[in-house]
């Protein structure tokens, strides 16, 4: 029985001390994957991210302005105006293909305590596509879209001479409301122009803040959908029996049972100067001056509409705008009440400035 023990005893010794030997192997060899690991070559191959072609962009901006007199002597009225503008971006380059696209929207209005309507003081609508298609290094073979026009009609207010019913205005009273609008003279509205052109030229891009486009071959189409407003944007004249006319109203005749079109076909040759410089995040510039030569009728009088834009950031979410327009189009009859009294219509150089403070916001495409 001591025996039976004893062999008992001494297998259990030899069993432990086996599996010692076991564990030791089994951590020396851990011991070694681990260090072979360790000392294999990394594996910096990445995965390349996807290619942008598409960068796009849309800025906000929304202008409050108010003047509040209360008995001050220098004269004045008291007004609010709102101004909003919209500004998109889309634009695709790859390889050697281009295509930048635009769309900018401005509105706004004011009240005057002297005139008691709503004015316009701001309404664009102004749409430009451009394919390109690189030719050499900097220089592409260009199509060009473009379109403008505005939302509501504009009105001019002169100074009522009676009352809306045609009656004189009483001693100690002033026009009201309806007075005015019964006044008013209407300069243009929806489609009343609107501008369609179609260009095909050489686009030239010396520089990232300067892009010229030359469309020797530019068909374009005038629309004014308004008959009271052809004549001051000069559209054609044609038969009042013709087809090709609306004679479903008397508005727009003139002597001789002739009637203006509603559109005018154009075609010449443009040439458009693009000017973008970003000096710093908060300080922008943009400019573009566009010239336009039609060949079917006085290609000598040159058409040009230049404008320009600085923004000003001076918060995150603020900043200052200023912008002119200049435009002088010798087809657009302006008015102009003479020193006699009598009233002229001519082409005339039209300017407008504006400068405003408000909220702005940007959403552009993560570079």
């Amino acid at each position: 029985m001591r025996k039976m023990f004893l062999t008992a005893g001494l297998l259990c010794v030899c069993a432990a001390v086996s599996a010692q030997e076991i564990l030791t192997d089994a951590q020396k060899a851990a011991a070694e994957a681990a260090m072979a690991l360790s000392n294999a070559p990394e594996n910096k191959e990445t995965i390349a991210e996807r290619p942008k072609f598409w960068n796009n962009s849309l800025s906000t901006k929304i202008d409050f302005g108010h003047t509040g007199l209360f008995n001050w002597a220098a004269g004045g009225h008291n007004s609010y105006s709102l101004k909003a503008y919209i500004d998109g971006n889309a634009n695709y380059a790859k390889e050697s293909v281009s295509w930048t696209n635009r769309l900018q929207l401005d509105y706004g209005f004011l009240y005057s305590a002297d005139k008691p309507v709503l004015q316009k003081s701001d309404d664009r609508i102004y749409l430009e596509s451009k394919f390109g298609y690189r030719a050499v290094d900097k220089l592409f073979i260009s199509a060009e879209y473009s379109f403008k026009s505005q939302f509501t009609n504009t009105y001019e207010y002169p100074t009522p001479s009676s009352r809306a019913d045609g009656s004189a205005l009483p001693e100690g009273e002033e026009y009201n409301t309806a007075d005015w609008n019964k006044a008013r003279k209407l300069k243009s509205g929806l489609f009343s122009p609107a501008n369609m052109t179609l260009g095909l030229g050489l686009d030239y891009n010396p520089f990232k803040w300067l892009t010229v486009n030359l469309a020797p071959l530019t068909g374009g189409i005038v629309f004014v959908d308004d008959p009271r407003l052809r004549s001051s944007y000069s559209m054609p004249l044609v038969d009042e029996n013709s087809s090709a006319i609306d004679t479903s109203t008397e508005e727009g005749m003139v002597a001789n049972g002739l009637r203006y079109r509603p559109a005018r076909f154009e075609f010449g040759a443009q040439l458009k100067v693009d000017v973008k410089v970003n000096v710093n995040d908060n300080f922008k510039y943009t400019s573009q001056i566009l010239l336009f030569s039609n060949y079917l009728k006085n290609p000598q009088n040159i058409r040009v509409n230049w404008d320009n834009r600085i923004e000003w950031k001076l918060a995150r979410f603020f900043s200052l705008l200023f912008t002119t327009n200049l435009i002088y189009d010798d087809t657009v009859m302006i008015s102009k009440v003479e020193k006699d009294g009598t009233t002229t219509n001519h082409q005339r150089v039209q300017f407008k400035e504006s400068l405003s403070f408000g909220f702005t916001y940007t959403i552009a495409t993560k570079k």
